[in-house]
């Protein structure tokens, strides 16, 4: 069942031009899976040797070099957009497990109040048939002006802040015990539909981290986790979402992943 956006755009999410909505999506989903990658090197998910060392955002980041993490990743995020094209995403999680299936750890990204554009899937279509053709001078015009409403080089340097502050958390937390593993997840507002469709990228996830709703008005006992380090809200024009990094109780309990 394919999910449609709402009638009326959300109280807190903008309605903004295509041509916005579009550079601002590329520009967070590359934003996020620049992150995740990073999550993966500092929190020694993976070898250190098994990442390579680049840019972005003038900045050193780091990559894995291992094909299928690298494919496993650009799928999450192509399934991940697809949901934020459709404004039903409250907020997109990392989370990382322990050996016994303990959460450890969860890198948040808040983006409930993300732009999102009715009828964005439609218009991306529509935009590029008419990109085929010579447009009029005047419509040309009317694009520019829209584009330069967006400081670019404003969103550019929150991106790469917040990629600063994510290293500098990981690098300084409690390191994880061997053998963890992560996924990514997304929670949906409570008025989004869960996305069902063939072939199915997404699954429920279990009880311990399913979040309050109309439905289930007492959250999963993993949601917040023991500690939450705030990392940074990032306010770039259109573009308003905040980052934080929950800490489970498991890693209170330490023995409890070593035990038998």
């Amino acid at each position: 069942m394919s999910l449609e956006p709402d009638e009326e755009p959300q109280e807190d999410q903008q309605s903004i031009p295509i041509n916005q909505a579009s550079h601002l999506l590329t520009s967070f989903t590359q934003f996020l899976t620049v992150c995740i990658h990073n999550i993966l090197y500092y929190r020694s998910i993976y070898p250190a040797e098994t990442f390579l060392t680049s840019r972005a955002y003038n900045l050193p980041v780091h990559q894995s070099r291992h094909p299928k993490v690298c494919s496993w990743i650009g799928d999450a995020i192509d399934a991940v957009e697809a949901q934020l094209v459709l404004g039903v995403v409250e907020r997109i999680a990392v989370v990382i497990y322990d050996g016994r299936a303990n959460v450890m750890e969860r890198w948040m990204f808040d983006v409930a109040s993300f732009p999102a554009w009715k009828g964005f899937k439609d218009a991306i279509g529509l935009r590029t048939e008419e990109e085929e053709m010579e447009p009029a001078e005047g419509a040309v015009e009317a694009e520019n002006n829209t584009e330069a409403k967006v400081n670019w080089a404003d969103v550019d340097e929150q991106l790469r802040a917040t990629i600063r502050k994510l290293a500098f958390a990981g690098e300084k937390m409690t390191p994880l015990p061997e053998g963890c593993t992560f996924t990514i997840a997304v929670e949906l507002r409570d008025e989004g539909e869960a996305p069902i469709g063939h072939p199915q990228p997404w699954i429920p996830t279990q009880s311990n981290l399913q979040t309050k709703s109309k439905e289930k008005q007492v959250p999963g006992r993993d949601v917040g986790g023991a500690k939450t380090t705030p990392l940074r809200a990032v306010e770039a024009g259109p573009l308003f979402f905040e980052c934080w990094v929950e800490e489970g109780k498991a890693k209170e309990q330490p023995s409890s992943s070593t035990s038998s």
